[in-house]
């Protein structure tokens, strides 16, 4: 949501140490596969150009949010954020309810060592979400997913990535979890956990940005450090706080072994965009 990181583990699937962004590092200079034209596209679109990561879909920015080429050159340029703390925030893009009424989520999952702890924990994420009076449901399914959590293992600060909904209104297709940093036991703890981090990011599957966007130093820890400029991509959802919210789900970094079930100020963001 979105890496979130672990004792200093980020929400948005980073380490703590790496918070959705790695903490306290400067905006990057161009890196292998990021030319300056798209770096000055992300930092426009309201995004956090430290440690942006040339990937497959696209690039990797703060930590577990893949923003794809063609969302690049399709973000407007138009200022829609209230300027505040900590809030919700959604994305431009947004799920449409009338063509995805239910979200059909698949575990696709390469670790059988990992594979019960992640299957429950999917579980519970999709209950969380179906819990709340929405205008849109999960469903867990083996086939035919509109969004599909896949494993993979890569010794990074990332726990997990995943994009924003298309412009046509699809949600992102997939959520991958890197199990470097995950137990594989079935207990409430560890499940809790790992259920708070595939929520986060389904969050940003449906359109939610980190909740600390303005801030993540309130989540990482460090100085101050706003996640990218105040411009695009990240709109204050009405009714949510204007100070800080704490142990929303969708909040840039998470402990370890931290579980973060919908306050109710995440509960009113979800009820507000859906």
């Amino acid at each position: 949501m979105n890496r979130l990181a672990q004792p200093a583990l980020i929400a948005g699937l980073t380490l703590l140490t790496l918070a959705s962004c790695k903490k306290d590092a400067k905006e990057t200079t161009p890196v292998d596969g990021v030319s300056t034209e798209v770096l000055a596209q992300i930092k426009a679109a309201g995004f956090s150009t430290q440690d942006v990561k040339k990937v497959d879909e696209g690039y990797l920015v703060e930590g577990d949010i893949i923003l794809t080429p063609d969302q690049l050159a399709g973000m407007p340029t138009t200022n829609n954020l209230i300027y505040a703390n900590e809030e919700h925030y959604r994305t431009t893009n947004l799920v449409n309810s009338t063509s995805y009424p239910t979200i059909r989520v698949a575990l696709n999952n390469s670790s059988s060592a990992h594979q019960a702890a992640f299957s429950a924990a999917l579980d519970e994420a999709i209950r969380r979400y179906n819990a709340l009076p929405l205008r849109i449901k999960f469903q867990r399914v083996t086939s035919s997913a509109n969004t599909t959590v896949v494993a993979y293992r890569e010794v990074s600060n990332t726990l997990g990535s995943a994009g924003f909904p298309t412009n046509s209104g699809a949600p992102y297709s997939q959520v991958r979890m890197n199990t470097y940093h995950y137990s594989t036991g079935t207990g409430t703890t560890n499940v809790n956990y790992i259920a708070t981090i595939m929520a986060h990011e389904l969050g940003h599957c449906i359109g939610f940005r980190h909740t600390d966007y303005m801030n993540r130093a309130y989540s990482c820890g460090g100085a101050y450090s706003n996640e990218g400029a105040s411009t695009v991509g990240a709109i204050h959802i009405s009714g949510t706080p204007t100070g800080a919210s704490a142990n929303s789900w969708m909040l840039a970094c998470v402990g370890s072994g931290v579980n973060r079930p919908f306050t109710s100020a995440d509960q009113t963001a979800l009820n507000y965009v859906y």
